[in-house]
Formats: structure tokens, sequence, C-alpha cells
């Protein structure tokens, strides 16, 4: 297995959201996960993000104007 960059790590991350990983591909993830802590943060970025926006479509929150 070879280690993932932080920018294979930020489109699995993405991808992850959309789709069911493949084995290989999750495990690799967690592997580069466990000693970066950038593209940690950037996986609860990422979240955060797809949460409010499902919020938003879903009229969860008032827009203000």
């Amino acid at each position: 297995m070879r280690l993932l960059s932080c920018k294979e790590t930020s489109r699995l991350v993405s991808q992850g959201l959309d789709r069911d990983l493949a084995f290989g591909e999750r495990v690799a993830l967690r592997v580069h996960l466990a000693y970066c802590i950038g593209c940690r943060r950037t996986r609860r970025q990422m979240a955060f993000l797809r949460r409010a926006v499902r919020r938003l479509s879903e009229g969860g929150v008032e827009a203000r104007t």
C-alpha cells in the first residue's frame, strides 16, 4: 500500500461524501488521516459544509434579508 498525498486524500474525502469508497481507498484514507491533522480538519470542514447545505435545502434555516 502506498501513502496518499494530501491532494489525493482531499479527493477521496470529497468522493466519500457522495459514494461508498472501496476497501483499499478507505484503508489508505484512514492511514493518511491518522497522521495528517490538516486533512482531518479538511474532512471535518467538508462534512460541516455538506450538513449546512443540506439543512438550507430542506428549509431548516431561514434566510436573512
